[in-house]
């Protein structure tokens, strides 16, 4: 694909004949506002004239440049790019609470005002620091173009002085909440297409959990923000007053057993046991991202160690300690568990091999991960998991089972809490 693309351009810029800009390729449509236009009689010149001599050829050259320049280096991104984000704990996000006069959504307003363009900025950042072969790729370049563009509609919108300016914001915001619902797709399709062209791993690597941790932050931030609006008194914004982490895991055990029983025709009973009173506040988002990925994996292990009995399986089993500190859901299954050679492996999204597992569905590769169906991208729940203070575990004993450890911080507990 990105041969394609380069061939394309070098055919156009040894074109006589046909004038097509370099900047279709490249350039989103907030950034082709930057080149300098031309106009009146010098437009018509400029579009009737020959470029067979070299001075015409060279000038061509030098404002295809100039359009590839002024997407690369744009210095309001750059500056951007230099300052720090500012990270809120849920805790300042939850007390902050709900004023009468709707002061309280203002005050959200200005700062992600401030704040949304500085975190993509960053993730521009991140676009551009890759090999070029795996940046021209088609489908990266139009997330790298989705970002740019969502810059400039952040960045160019007036100050939020009162509730009408805030409304309009809203709508923009939810509008780009909806522009980039697709980015992980398509970024696991583009890397899918440029596999052969990655050299270095580590750096792909990096991109990635930087680049999706940090997605979940904005949108936890951005859909906090349109939540704020609503009135709901066991919520302020995204944050629930008192979750109880039996409900949602019930919620995703019934979404979790459609499925398998869709693919394999039954599903194993879930129980649900420990601490199943627990109630506390906490951010249900993330809980939604990673649920729901690790019961199906628990499921499907099950079911596929049980091909020739599919319908006398044993229980998965769903844990819930709490404490002052963090609280903990285990999920234990009997689904053969995993191979020692590749367990240390297992808990890295971004492993790939060409040995699939028979034994453990876990084990895919990133890119499939990556697009894996379900609500949400679930490849990236250990990485979340850490973005939120958290961690992911995995126990297994080959031949048995596999227990899986989600552990996360309360974010009004004795430690230190998790920032968004």
């Amino acid at each position: 694909m990105c041969s394609r693309v380069t061939g394309q351009a070098i055919e156009l810029l040894g074109s006589g004949g046909t004038r097509i800009s370099v900047g279709r390729l490249f350039l989103a449509p907030s950034a082709r506002a930057t080149v300098p236009q031309i106009s009146g009689s010098q437009a018509v010149d400029r579009r009737f004239r020959s470029t067979s001599s070299m001075s015409s050829y060279s000038e061509l050259a030098r404002e295809r440049s100039k359009t590839v320049t002024s997407f690369y280096n744009q210095s309001a991104i750059d500056a951007s790019a230099e300052k720090p984000s500012v990270r809120l704990t849920p805790g300042t996000m939850l007390y902050a609470g709900k004023s009468p006069d709707g002061q309280h959504v203002l005050s959200s307003a200005r700062y992600l005002h401030k704040e949304l363009p500085v975190r993509i900025a960053h993730r521009i950042k991140g676009f551009r620091s890759l090999p070029f072969i795996i940046g021209c790729n088609p489908t990266i370049l139009q997330v790298h173009e989705l970002y740019i563009r969502a810059y400039h509609m952040l960045s160019d919108f007036p100050s939020i002085q009162d509730q009408d300016t805030e409304a309009r914001y809203s709508k923009l915001v939810k509008q780009l909440l909806d522009d980039h619902k697709d980015v992980v797709t398509m970024l696991a399709e583009g890397f899918r297409e440029c596999r052969k062209h990655i050299v270095d791993e580590t750096l792909v690597r990096n991109f990635l959990d930087k680049t999706l941790t940090s997605r979940l932050g904005i949108r936890m931030l951005a859909t906090h923000h349109i939540a704020l609006h609503e009135d709901n008194p066991d919520f302020v914004g995204i944050i629930c007053r008192r979750l109880s982490p039996k409900k949602i895991i019930e919620k995703w055990v019934d979404f979790a057993r459609r499925l398998c029983e869709h693919q394999y025709g039954n599903s194993p009973l879930v129980r649900i046991n420990g601490h199943v009173a627990a109630r506390f506040p906490f951010i249900p988002l993330p809980l939604d991202y990673i649920l729901p990925e690790l019961l199906k994996n628990a499921m499907r292990a099950t079911m596929e160690s049980h091909l020739e009995s599919p319908y006398n399986v044993p229980d998965v089993v769903v844990t819930i300690a709490n404490n002052d500190t963090d609280f903990v859901i285990r999920i234990s299954d009997r689904g053969g568990g995993i191979p020692h050679s590749i367990l240390d492996k297992v808990m890295d999204y971004h492993y790939s091999t060409a040995e699939q597992s028979t034994q453990d569905p876990r084990i895919s590769n990133l890119f499939d991960n990556m697009t894996n169906s379900g609500p949400q991208s679930g490849p990236m729940h250990g990485a979340y998991a850490e973005y939120l203070g958290g961690s992911l575990s995995i126990q297994s004993m080959q031949g048995i089972g596999t227990d899986v450890y989600l552990r996360l911080r309360h974010i009004d507990g004795k430690g230190e809490s998790f920032r968004v």
